[in-house]
């Protein structure tokens, strides 16, 4: 039992309080290994059963998971805040963070321009007759989508506060906990988290540079899982975006699972360098997320949401119920945004200096025998034979990047590197100490 932290209860409930108690204090960090069973109930004088008890009930709340032999731990990102909740470990001065994923904000467009003109256009204030989607947004939005391919002319719209909040209502709507989701492995890892909190239970379902593995999914499928999740381009981690080809494959494999909730991920918008290829509408049961985090700053936390009647429907009687509606404010900004050239412009010219980061990378890399994956997107996949070894050197070298674990469920090793705030100039020195940190010790052995 971990000397920081005891667990203390004589029931069931008791016992998983005080494990959430230890991670919301702090003592039991993530990835951090709880007694075996056994051991906790000896030292608690309860049963095994009781102990059991306590660890799936946590387990249905994402606060730990279980590993095979490695036993049962905290996960990389439990639903409880404290004061070391944070994803990633911390940042030592003078380390290069390339393990974020998020957007170099340097390339983001400057918001204080727009937020005077809206200020000056739509200064009244707003009552709760407000609380719904713009018109003039969802005017806007459903050409935009259609000139990119998405089958939205038909289609029910409205906004949402972000990604993830537009999946966590998707979800919720659709399913009960102990329901399963086809997921891409490796894969997002905000989804599986949101999964483990919403107690759902994630298949894993391989990802090549052409998205989601049509016979892997239709396994997936195959063993009762209810919805599926599938990133159209810029897949995070690994840069994947969901070829022609393979979006007909996929087309035709959901068309035979109707009421299947087919979710499709287009995070990057208009940074993406790829068309979207889309899957739905076939299941009768589909949405689509656009978010404007990547592209216009993260701050900016609204969402487009196309779907199915019925699925929108459900979406926004959650929100009216809940919290409500997304601002007009961020409405009207988002807006703005998609009307003012010179942001139009600036976009374009980050999607193109993205990809250039993106290209030297992995070239680099590939001159040095590495191969990695990154066809869309602001990261970079890299396999790797042991994670620990290679994020660890890396640190030594200068560089924070993450590690495959986060992302993974059933997928081989990797580590994600994001060329967010990656300079050119920087790429080579990069490549080179990840060309250090990966390659086996024995590859370095002096010679005798």
């Amino acid at each position: 039992m971990s000397a920081q932290y005891q667990v203390s209860g004589d029931s069931a409930a008791a016992i998983s309080a005080s494990i959430e108690q230890g991670v919301r204090s702090g003592d039991w960090v993530f990835g951090a290994a709880l007694p075996s069973v056994r051991v906790l109930a000896d030292s608690l004088h309860v049963s095994p059963a009781t102990v059991a008890k306590a660890y799936q009930e946590l387990r249905q709340r994402g606060v730990v998971e279980t590993e095979g032999r490695r036993g049962t731990r905290i996960r990389s990102r439990p639903p409880v805040a404290g004061p070391r909740s944070a994803l990633r470990l911390p940042i030592p001065p003078g380390v290069r963070d390339l393990s974020s994923g998020e957007p170099d904000v340097r390339l983001l467009p400057s918001l204080g321009r727009a937020l005077l003109a809206i200020a000056g256009t739509h200064g009244s204030p707003q009552g709760y007759a407000s609380a719904a989607a713009m018109p003039e947004l969802i005017e806007a939005a459903r050409p935009r989508l259609v000139a990119d391919g998405i089958p939205a002319a038909d289609a029910e719209i409205t906004v949402t506060s972000g990604t993830l909040d537009a999946i966590e209502r998707l979800l919720s709507a659709h399913l009960r906990a102990g329901d399963a989701v086809a997921v891409e492995d490796p894969g997002w890892a905000n989804l599986l988290d949101l999964l483990a909190a919403l107690g759902l239970r994630p298949v894993p379902v391989p990802v090549d540079r052409e998205g989601p593995d049509p016979v892997a999914m239709a396994a997936a499928l195959q063993s009762g899982a209810r919805a599926a999740v599938v990133t159209v381009r810029a897949q995070n981690p690994t840069g994947a975006a969901v070829s022609e080809a393979r979006a007909g494959a996929l087309r035709d494999l959901f068309s035979g699972h109707p009421g299947v909730l087919v979710i499709e991920d287009d995070h990057a918008a208009e940074l993406a360098e790829q068309a979207p290829h889309c899957v739905g509408p076939v299941t009768g049961t589909w949405a689509l997320t656009r978010s404007a985090s990547k592209p216009f700053g993260p701050d900016l936390r609204i969402s487009l949401l196309a779907g199915d009647e019925a699925t929108i429907a459900r979406v926004v009687g959650r929100m009216r119920i809940g919290s409500g509606w997304v601002s007009t404010v961020l409405q009207r900004l988002l807006l703005h945004l998609w009307r003012d050239d010179e942001v139009t412009r600036a976009v374009a010219e980050a999607a193109g200096t993205y990809g250039r980061r993106r290209h030297a990378l992995r070239e680099a890399l590939r001159v040095r025998g590495l191969l990695a994956e990154g066809d869309t997107g602001i990261n970079v996949w890299v396999p790797v034979a042991d994670e620990t070894r290679t994020v660890g050197l890396l640190r030594e070298a200068g560089y924070a990047v993450a590690p495959g674990s986060l992302f993974r469920v059933a997928a081989p090793p990797g580590v994600r590197i994001s060329v967010g705030p990656l300079l050119e100039e920087e790429i080579p020195a990069l490549a080179d100490a990840v060309a250090t940190a990966v390659r086996p010790p024995a590859l370095y052995a002096p010679t005798r």
